[in-house]
């Protein structure tokens, strides 16, 4: 099992896929909360424009890919805001938007092909090269420190932005900083899990941590767990294997879902049980300024079947 350590690309790889395991599901808790659990699909084609722009201009891709879907971010969260009747018609054309102008882009590439567009949209171990580490370590300490610096803020924005508005929160930043983080964990998973998969490594493991807490802080440590645990399995298993690693890392995702489901649904239903026979207990408290009657004569004292409350 080891042997797998002797291969330098295995070892980049297997620090992008550590990386890739914290970052999504730290970002997707968020998306999730507040029902945007696609956003993570559509920044995705946004990105690939990004991709086919570092291999038109000879730029590294991960860093071209930031700067497009950051600003494809930006441009949805705008649409969200103040999009009212004909906003999900502009969000479908910039998705669809992004899918082909990278296409184009990479075809008047002279080093690009459609080939390497493959190894963004599914993942590829044997192409994490030493830049993209660097990379995509200066990228996921961004969203780390971003997602856990603020984590109170965010959470109370993605809550309720009216409540957070009054409390005096800047709402509009931080939906705008979501969204660009959001961006970046896009192009830091691009390279294990790809362009078109990195959404539900946002997604599935949080929502297989809620089956099993309640709290906030135990679900985003639960689904940053997960996510390591998948992304590295199954980038193992793709090099054994010899098969894309993001399908074998959202496969193995999507397993661990459906294991915590059908574990958490008993005990859910346990609790539900002994919650219904502690409310249906008789309450045996006295009332509020109760006093109790003088024992009749020959009660040996307090406590007796003749005891009432007056």
């Amino acid at each position: 099992m080891l042997e797998i350590l002797d291969y330098a690309f295995m070892q980049r790889a297997l620090i992008a896929a550590a990386l890739v395991g914290i970052t999504a599901p730290a970002v997707g808790i968020y998306l999730v909360q507040r029902r945007q659990a696609i956003m993570g699909d559509g920044i995705g084609h946004v990105a690939l424009t990004g991709v086919a722009l570092g291999f038109l201009t000879g730029a590294n891709p991960v860093w071209t890919a930031v700067a497009v879907s950051a600003l494809g971010a930006i441009l949805m969260e705008l649409i969200r805001s103040y999009g009212k009747t004909r906003g999900d018609l502009a969000l479908a054309m910039l998705f669809y938007g992004g899918m082909a102008g990278g296409v184009l882009l990479i075809n008047l590439s002279p080093t690009g092909s459609n080939a390497n567009l493959t190894t963004y949209l599914f993942g590829s171990i044997t192409t994490v090269s030493r830049e993209d580490v660097t990379a995509i370590t200066c990228l996921a300490a961004f969203v780390v420190l971003i997602t856990l610096g603020l984590r109170r803020q965010l959470f109370a924005v993605c809550q309720d932005e009216e409540f957070a508005r009054v409390t005096g929160l800047p709402v509009r930043t931080l939906n705008l900083l979501l969204a660009v983080t959001a961006a970046v964990t896009v192009t830091v998973a691009m390279r294990v899990v790809g362009l078109l998969l990195v959404s539900a490594l946002m997604v599935v493991p949080v929502a297989a941590a809620q089956q099993a807490t309640r709290g906030f802080a135990m679900t985003l440590a639960l689904a940053v767990a997960i996510g390591v645990v998948v992304t590295l399995s199954g980038t193992v298993f793709s090099f054994y294997e010899d098969v894309p690693p993001g399908a074998s890392i959202v496969v193995l995702a999507i397993a661990v879902f459906a294991a915590t489901t059908a574990l958490a649904a008993p005990l859910a239903r346990r609790r539900a049980r002994r919650a219904a026979a502690e409310a249906e207990e008789p309450c045996a408290l006295p009332l509020p300024g109760a006093r109790a009657a003088a024992p009749a004569p020959g009660a040996t004292g307090a406590g007796g079947p003749d005891d009432v409350l007056v």
